[in-house]
């Protein structure tokens, strides 16, 4: 029988049946200092082992501030979540990357740059970003708090299967379109329960024709549409970015190794329970207006003046809260802040492309930008090249890595009332700070918006 990808890899993870549930044996781990105090508690009170510290990887990332790393962090509930990261890591043998540590960054960033994500694989961290290690065709998703203690007790879960669905993307991205952009407006046709209950698969020649980092941004906002997690199935471009990397196949074991991956795609006559097809030159410079990702619009559109009527009372409270109207254009609106970083656009690429924009240009006086790099590799690479001394000229801050602004759940925080144009992946009320309001973009647009210090067509601003 013809089969999708995901039920290859799916497949070859199940220990056992049991009636509409399978035992899937989990891969890789990765643990931040968020969800993962909870599940070391639950350990010790039931008296379990950690069953294979070895497939575990821990990060801190949520919590930590982007300036003065090198400081005991001042928030206490922050610096006490991460110092209970680093106990329990101590206790039961987990490798840690923590602060000071030159893999330390976003737990998204660093599995795949370090070439622990890897095709064909099962993996899981108790954040609902883990969607973004699809890009290698391996099968990614997050877990609640009770299921990170049931993976580090038994390295198993018990999972009933999703439903398969395939978007393609067909055609040639036009000029200034960039993968965040070919996300946004996937959620916005589909909406934010458009892919729910279902495994996207994305694929077309304008997927294929993605590097792998714009692929990770595709994956890392499937949930945003609901969808159980997103993976695209691996090529060329996948085997010569994992390469030579530290957690890698090496030798004989990388031409094994490849040597199953080019197994991994989906057959040509497979069966999905939904497909969608899209034409990459339909798609434009992309933008949020509300607050959830699927109210998305052209950057040169308007509001949508007519919802269904279920949808009014929520839609108009979300345009009351953004100080938007129905129908308005949002090209001149002033910005206050550009947040550049975030599991979806704080990668070298994402740095590259705005350090090739803003390189001779001023920001705005009234912007304040910060760009937050992933990761201390991407953090030193950058500095490497000499981006951050663009950045500085720019009027652009170069932080330290971590989550930062993405979720305020650190000392990165927008201010009430204040329009910030974020390279993140979600948009909810209050997601950057209490009373801020976030319109998500990609990081050129970001980029553009910051030296401009408004919303504009950014197509008439391309170099």
């Amino acid at each position: 029988m013809p089969r999708p990808l995901f039920d290859k890899i799916w497949d070859a993870h199940v220990v056992r049946s049991l009636d509409a549930l399978d035992v899937v044996y989990i891969d890789r781990h990765l643990i931040h200092e968020v969800t993962s105090p909870q599940a070391f508690d639950e350990l010790a009170a039931r008296g379990l082992e950690l069953f294979r510290p070895s497939q575990i990887l821990a990060t801190a990332d949520h919590n930590v501030p982007t300036l003065n790393q090198h400081l005991p962090i001042a928030e206490p509930l922050s610096r006490s979540q991460v110092d209970k990261l680093t106990e329990n890591c101590q206790k039961y043998g987990i490798e840690l990357y923590g602060l000071g540590h030159e893999r330390q960054g976003i737990v998204h960033v660093i599995g795949p740059e370090l070439g622990l994500t890897q095709p064909g694989l099962t993996m899981v961290c108790g954040d609902s970003h883990t969607s973004t290690h699809g890009a290698f065709g391996a099968v990614a998703f997050g877990i609640g708090t009770s299921q990170v203690a049931q993976v580090m007790a038994s390295q198993c879960l018990l999972l009933s299967r999703p439903k398969r669905m395939r978007i393609s993307v067909e055609g040639e991205l036009r000029p200034g379109v960039t993968a965040k952009d070919l996300i946004l407006y996937i959620i916005a046709q589909l909406g934010t329960g458009g892919a729910t209950g279902h495994f996207v698969e994305y694929a077309g020649s304008a997927v294929r024709s993605l590097s792998m980092e714009g692929r990770m941004t595709v994956c890392n906002m499937s949930i945003e549409m609901g969808a159980r997690g997103g993976l695209i199935a691996p090529d060329a471009t996948t085997f010569a970015y994992v390469a030579g990397r530290p957690f890698a196949p090496q030798g004989a074991a990388w031409d094994d190794a490849v040597a199953y991956w080019q197994t991994l795609y989906s057959d040509e006559d497979a069966v999905f329970d939904t497909e969608f097809t899209y034409d990459a030159a339909a798609i434009t410079p992309m933008i949020t207006y509300g607050t959830n990702p699927g109210m998305g619009i052209a950057i040169t559109g308007h509001v949508p003046n007519e919802v269904p009527a279920a949808e009014a009372e929520s839609f108009d409270k979300s345009l009351k809260y953004m100080g938007f109207e129905r129908g308005e254009s949002l090209l001149g609106k002033q910005i206050d802040y550009v947040f550049i970083g975030s599991c979806t656009n704080s990668r070298i690429e994402d740095l590259r492309a705005v350090a090739a924009y803003v390189a001779g240009k001023q920001k705005a006086e009234h912007v304040a930008a910060f760009i937050v790099p992933g990761s201390k590799q991407v953090e030193q690479q950058a500095i490497a090249e000499g981006i951050d001394k663009i950045f500085a000229a720019a009027g652009f801050e170069l932080r330290e890595p971590g989550c930062s602004a993405c979720l305020a759940m650190n000392e990165d925080k927008i201010p009430a009332g204040a329009y910030c144009v974020a390279t993140s992946n979600r948009n909810f009320e209050g997601r950057q700070g209490p009373g801020s309001r976030t319109l998500l973009a990609s990081p050129l647009v970001a980029a553009i918006t910051a030296v401009q210090g408004r919303i504009v067509d950014i197509t008439q601003y391309l170099n």
